[in-house]
C-alpha cells in the first residue's frame, strides 16, 4: 500500500466530503494533496495535476504565492483574530480602503463575514430588513433565476433553483419568485447572444408586472450562471435588469461570488454592462484561496436605512465569529495589491484571447462538442449527443464524471458541470500550461467519447 493509498484509507474512515456520493469513493478514493505551487497541485506520491479550475474558482495568483504566504506570515506573529462588534484593526481598514477603489459606484459599505453562502443570506436579510422598517413593509419577496445557484445554506438554496443542491429541502426554504433564465445556447426565439435584443427579457417583465410590487429583491448571478454549466448572457439583460428594478422599486442583488475579481476580463461581470447593484456579494478570488472571507457591500441608502438610535432598534443585528479575521484581511490586500501592480488582469485578457481562439481550433469540428462559451480566461464546452438537434447526454452516462477521471490520470483537474467541461485558471497562468491543459483535455473527452 502506497502513501496515497494508506491516506486515502484514514480519511474515508471519518470524512464526508463535499458535493460527493460517498460510495463513488469505493472505486475512486480521494487524491490527497501534499503540497501546491503555481497552477499545479502535487500528490503524496510526487503525481502532478494542472489545477486548471482554480480549486474551486478561488485561486487567482497561482498556489503558495510567495508574496501572498508572507503576508500572512507577518499577520499571524502580530493579530489572529479580534471580534469585530465595536473593536477593529488596521489591516480591514486598509481591507475597505483598497476594495473601495475598485467596486462599482455607489458600493462603499462593507458588512464583513467569512464565506460565500454567508455572504448571500446576509444580502437577503439586509434586504428584507431595509424594506420593512423603510416603508416598505409589503415588499417581502425575493426574485431569482431558474438554474440558479447562490450556496447551499437555506436561504441561499430558497434563492437557487437547481434540483440537484435544493430539491430534497423544498419543504422547509422560502417560497421565491422564479423567472426563466435567459438560454443562448438553446434560445427559444431562435437568437444568439452577441446580436440579440434580450428578447427573452419578456419572463422577466411579466413576474415583475406580477410580482414587483410585493417583492424587495431580485438576485442574479450577473452575466454566467456557474453552476448551471458556465452558461452566459449578455450584458444587454443586465441593463435592463437594473432599469427594471428601479422601475418597481425593487433591491438589485448581484451574486459576484464566483465572477468577481477578473474572471469574466473585468474586476466584476457588473462593470460589462456599466450598472451598480444595490448589494453585492464578494468572496473566492478575494484571498487567493488562503482563506475564508467574503463581504455584503451595499450603497449609503442602505446603510443609512439602519442608522437611528438604539431606542429605535433599527439596527442590523447579524454576525459571525469570523467576521474581519485580520489573517484573511492580510491576504486579501495582497491579492488585491499584486493583482492591481502587476497588471493582472490586463496580461490575463491578453491570453483569454489566445485560449478562445484555440478552444476554437481544436474543439469547433468535434462532433460532440454542442458550444463553447468565454469570458474572459473561463471558456466551457457542452458536450452533446447530437450537435444539429442540441441533444445533450442523459445525466445516467455520467459523461462529464467519466472525463474528469480521464484527465486526472493524465495530471488535469477538469471538474464537470454536468455534461460542461471548463477552464477557469488561475489568472497567472502560461501558455505553455493552457496548451498542455487542453491536450489533456481534448485527449480525455476523445477517450470517453470517441
Amino acid at each position: 500500500m502506497n502513501e496515497s493509498e494508506k491516506c486515502a484509507k484514514k480519511d474515508l474512515a471519518h470524512i464526508w466530503h463535499p458535493a460527493s456520493q460517498m460510495k463513488d469513493y469505493e472505486d475512486f478514493p480521494p487524491i490527497i494533496i501534499d503540497h501546491g505551487k503555481g497552477v499545479k497541485l502535487y500528490d503524496v506520491d510526487g503525481k502532478e495535476y494542472i489545477d486548471i479550475i482554480s480549486s474551486w474558482w478561488c485561486n487567482l495568483l497561482g498556489h503558495c504565492n510567495d508574496e501572498v504566504s508572507d503576508a500572512l506570515k507577518s499577520q499571524v506573529d502580530k493579530l489572529d483574530h479580534v471580534l469585530f462588534a465595536n473593536f477593529s484593526h488596521k489591516t480591514i481598514i486598509e481591507l475597505s480602503e483598497r476594495l473601495i477603489k475598485v467596486m462599482p459606484e455607489g458600493l462603499n459599505k462593507f458588512s464583513f463575514v467569512d464565506n460565500g453562502s454567508a455572504s448571500i443570506e446576509c444580502a437577503l436579510k439586509m434586504a428584507f430588513q431595509f424594506c420593512a422598517q423603510n416603508g416598505k413593509a409589503h415588499k417581502k419577496r425575493f426574485m431569482c433565476f431558474t438554474d440558479a445557484y447562490h450556496g447551499e445554506t437555506l436561504g441561499a438554496l430558497s434563492v437557487g433553483a437547481l434540483d440537484e443542491y435544493s430539491k430534497v429541502f423544498e419543504p422547509i426554504m422560502i417560497d421565491t419568485i422564479k423567472v426563466q433564465a435567459p438560454d443562448c445556447y438553446r434560445c427559444p426565439y431562435n437568437k444568439n447572444r452577441e446580436s440579440c435584443d434580450c428578447e427573452c427579457f419578456e419572463h422577466a417583465e411579466k413576474a415583475f408586472a406580477e410580482y414587483g410590487h410585493e417583492t424587495c429583491a431580485m438576485i442574479i448571478e450577473p452575466l454566467i450562471q456557474g453552476s448551471a454549466g458556465m452558461k452566459i448572457y449578455p450584458p444587454l439583460y443586465l441593463k435592463k435588469l437594473r432599469e427594471l428594478c428601479d422601475l418597481y422599486d425593487v433591491l438589485l442583488i448581484a451574486d459576484e461570488i464566483a465572477t468577481g475579481f477578473g474572471r469574466t476580463g473585468k474586476m466584476f461581470a457588473v462593470d460589462h454592462a456599466g450598472i451598480s447593484p444595490d448589494i453585492m456579494c464578494i468572496s473566492k478570488g478575494l484571498t487567493n484561496g488562503y482563506m475564508a472571507m467574503a463581504v455584503c457591500v451595499s450603497t449609503d441608502e442602505i446603510y443609512n436605512g439602519f442608522y437611528g438610535d438604539y431606542e429605535d432598534n433599527v439596527a442590523f443585528m447579524h454576525s459571525h465569529t469570523y467576521a474581519g479575521n485580520p489573517l484573511a484581511a492580510s491576504v486579501a490586500n495582497t491579492t488585491l495589491k499584486i493583482m492591481e501592480r502587476d497588471h493582472i488582469l490586463e496580461e490575463a485578457n491578453e491570453k483569454a484571447i489566445w485560449l478562445n481562439n484555440r478552444f476554437h481550433e481544436i474543439f469547433d469540428e468535434h462532433p460532440n462538442v454542442g458550444e463553447i462559451r468565454q469570458m474572459g480566461l473561463i471558456n466551457a464546452i457542452e458536450l452533446v449527443e447530437d450537435k444539429e438537434s442540441k441533444k445533450g447526454f442523459d445525466s445516467s452516462e455520467r459523461i462529464g464524471y467519466r472525463i474528469y477521471r480521464e484527465a486526472l490520470k493524465q495530471g488535469l483537474m477538469l471538474r464537470p458541470l454536468g455534461n460542461v467541461m471548463y477552464f477557469n485558471p488561475p489568472l497567472v497562468i502560461t501558455k505553455e500550461e493552457l496548451e498542455e491543459s487542453l491536450r489533456i483535455c481534448k485527449e480525455a473527452i476523445d477517450s470517453v467519447l470517441l
